[in-house]
């Protein structure tokens, strides 16, 4: 398989394609985007590949683009011709996967995505604020509510998936380990025996993530 090409920033939403890439042993070379909310430049730089300008990016060899990173979470899986991360058509547990894949881009994401910038939608700075308390407690009510829904060890019981990659990643972000680990202890045992996977523990050091 020919080497493919990353755009991301360590610690941003670029981590759950990368760890991925990782597991399948996958070659690729990492580029690094730089601030894509404090500068133009990396923005208009990125949007020669996506014109969204956001991240995961993934260039193949051959020049396809792939963007949002369950529809290449999906894709890998098939290009490996592997169930290790995605389960198969016939696994049980495989409607449980997607329909949990989908809530967190359709439904978790967003909320960074709306409350990192929120000038991009509010104007003015005190609007701003409330919206982005708001979409902070709403943000907090769907991880309560995938809380309840996550087994142990992984989120899917004993199946380790690209589930738990998310919420690894994704509990580093906002409201932060401390949060999940009164709040959603599920959640964050989840996370930390994911940063603890020996094949795993170069790429959560490279994305500060380790630990």
């Amino acid at each position: 398989m020919e080497r493919m090409r990353l755009f991301g920033e360590p610690g941003w939403g670029s981590t759950i394609v990368e760890v991925q890439l990782d597991w399948y042993g996958i070659e690729y070379d990492f580029e690094r985007v730089g601030d894509l909310f404090k500068s133009a430049e990396a923005r208009q730089r990125l949007a020669g590949v996506n014109p969204l300008a956001q991240i995961p990016t993934l260039v193949f060899a051959d020049g396809m683009v792939m963007t949002e990173s369950a529809a290449i979470t999906l894709y890998l899986a098939d290009l490996t011709g592997q169930d290790s991360l995605v389960p198969g058509g016939k696994d049980p547990q495989r409607s449980a996967f997607l329909r949990w894949l989908v809530f967190l881009v359709a439904n978790v994401y967003p909320t960074y995505t709306y409350a990192d910038d929120p000038s991009r939608f509010v104007d003015a700075d005190e609007p701003q604020r409330a919206f982005k308390a708001r979409v902070s407690a709403y943000a907090e009510k769907l991880y309560s509510l995938l809380e309840g829904t996550a087994g142990s060890p992984w989120f899917l019981g004993e199946r380790f998936s690209a589930l738990d990659i998310y919420i690894c990643a994704m509990s580093r972000w906002r409201p932060g380990r401390p949060w999940f680990a009164t709040n959603a202890p599920m959640l964050a045992g989840i996370a930390t025996r994911t940063e603890q996977l020996p094949q795993l523990e170069d790429v959560w050091r490279r994305n500060q993530l380790g630990g």
